[in-house]
């Protein structure tokens, strides 16, 4: 019988098979391990980046949020940095000397007291038996303490005199004492805690069930609604001063501009856990700081076509494209903000992975290039405008120069959707706006008085949390522009509003509104700050 051979048995092995049908089988094993390889480092490459932004939002949620790194100072001896600082404050340091001005050397201020507190006077005396037989005595200040009035509530009464003059047809004719215009009529708040109400909650972060609490305890019995019916009130009663104050500020010629997330939960058409937005604009003639508030629940084009109508200026602002429109239709010049593009790299910086022996990654190199432009600024402070300009020119364009070319040169080395390459692919795509500060010294190398005039809003939200009404966010849009308003003219909040109050239910004419503008306000009424 004829031996079985296994090649007949299985015709597909390798003995079985013609040399082409070999190669064939070969080519498609390749293959398949080819693309299960490209898979597999796709993978990889996903999980870098899931693993990124996983660190990111730790960092967002339990990291701290300043932008400083611990090895800032070790960024300008790495081989990459091929124009060191010491460079830039060289060239600044030979300009200083040219210009005959010593800079003023910045320390940080010692704990004291503002001059125009009010202050009282405590004598300490010697009795009769120990100044017994002095030529004289006198009274010499040993010492000095801050001392703070705790809160106290009070019920004000309002005796109003009466005269009664009798007529000659026999009737009887009755004159009263004037009485003090109330910005709400009828209200069971003197303006004093009106203005303590809305300086706790916009200002101090304050919501309104701690309020109601604190003055509980101090034996008033006033409710969170009420209080909050208070505040919608007074938007109507604020409107005046608002309109004057974005007159003010459209009369200007540089902006700055921002907006931020606001949930609020009864609004027309939209979802309580929508997001709806805060948007806030400051900038006014010199002198005349103006930041305003304005709600509303789009983050559309159309809001800044409106809050912008009129100007024709310098926008700065962020990346935000929801601008483009009214630059383009009231031919406004946008310049961009650094500190939106730095940020991202930081963000890049402290969510990628550090190599054992590795001391700088491609965002830390970046960040380093940029804060060149931030010393450039910082040593130029307090020159005249237009010596900024030519110090920028002369000095900042060499650095962003140098920065534009390694950042061209660097992209193709970080993986693409990396928070490092996204960093990087935004500021070189903002590059026309993020230089425009070049052109004038009044203009600001970032955006950053627009968001620290935001930065309160946005601790205050995190304690209130959301708004009931698009009433109520409006009302508070109203509130935290006068109180930012105030503060950005040197203005204690509180003392301000105190004025505001009791004189703007009687103002009746364009010139006694005038007069409640920050500006305007006479000196030590109310307190300033230093």
């Amino acid at each position: 019988m004829k031996k079985v051979l296994d090649t007949d048995l299985n015709p597909a092995s390798p003995a079985a098979l013609a040399p082409a049908d070999l190669l064939q089988i070969i080519e498609e094993k390749d293959r398949l391990l080819a693309e299960q390889q490209a898979a597999n480092a796709e993978l990889q490459k996903l999980l870098r980046l899931m693993e990124e932004e996983l660190r990111l939002a730790r960092l967002r949620k339990f990291g701290t949020r300043s932008e400083k790194l611990p090895f800032q100072r070790e960024l300008f001896d790495e081989a990459e940095l091929e124009v060191s600082l010491e460079d830039v404050e060289k060239e600044l340091a030979e300009e200083e000397a040219r210009q005959k001005k010593p800079r003023k050397p910045r320390s940080k201020k010692p704990d004291g007291f503002n001059e125009n507190l009010p202050r009282i006077q405590v004598h300490l005396t010697l009795d009769e038996d120990e100044k017994a037989g002095a030529g004289e005595t006198f009274f010499a200040k040993v010492k000095e303490e801050l001392d703070i009035v705790p809160a106290q509530v009070r019920v004000i009464e309002y005796w109003q005199e009466k005269a009664v003059f009798d007529q000659e047809d026999g009737t009887q004719r009755i004159v009263s004492a004037a009485r003090p215009v109330h910005p709400l009529g009828k209200c069971l708040a003197s303006t004093d805690l009106l203005a303590w109400v809305l300086t706790s909650k916009y200002a101090d972060a304050l919501p309104l069930y701690r309020l109601e609490g604190i003055l509980k305890r101090h034996g008033g019995r006033v409710s969170r609604t009420t209080m909050a019916n208070w505040v919608i009130r007074l938007d109507e009663v604020f409107q005046p001063l608002i309109n004057l104050l974005r007159e003010r500020q459209l009369a200007c010629d540089y902006l700055q501009a921002d907006e931020t997330r606001l949930q609020v939960l009864k609004e027309t058409g939209k979802s309580a856990r929508s997001d709806k937005w805060m948007w806030v604009i400051r900038g006014g003639p010199p002198g005349q700081s103006v930041v305003l508030f304005e709600y509303d629940s789009s983050r559309s084009e159309e809001v800044p076509v409106r809050l912008l109508d009129g100007f024709t200026g310098v926008l700065q602002t962020d990346g935000y494209a929801g601008y483009n429109r009214v630059c383009r239709e009231n031919d406004i010049t946008r310049i961009g903000c650094w500190d939106h593009a730095r940020r991202k790299f930081v963000e890049a910086s402290r969510a990628a992975p550090k190599k054992k022996g590795q001391k700088v990654s491609k965002a830390d190199v970046a960040i380093s290039k940029i804060r060149k432009l931030y010393a450039i600024e910082q040593r130029i402070e307090q020159l005249p405008p237009e010596e900024k300009t030519r110090q920028r020119q002369q000095l900042a364009t060499p650095v962003l120069e140098d920065l534009k070319s390694w950042l061209v040169e660097n992209t193709l080395r970080v993986p693409k959707d990396s928070l490092t390459y996204k960093a990087m692919a935004y500021t070189l795509n903002q590059w026309a706006l993020l230089t425009g500060y070049l052109a004038d010294g009044q203009l600001r190398i970032s955006n950053a008085l627009a968001e620290n005039a935001i930065r309160p809003f946005a601790i205050g939200r995190k304690n209130w949390l959301f708004a009931d009404t698009p009433r109520g966010a409006k009302a508070s849009a109203t509130v935290y522009s006068l109180i930012e308003t105030a503060k950005a003219n040197g203005l204690e909040p509180l003392a301000y509003l105190q004025h505001v109050l009791r004189h703007i239910g009687g103002a009746q004419t364009l010139e006694q509104i005038e007069a409640l503008l920050p500006w305007n306000v006479e000196p030590n009424r109310p307190v300033a700050l230093e």
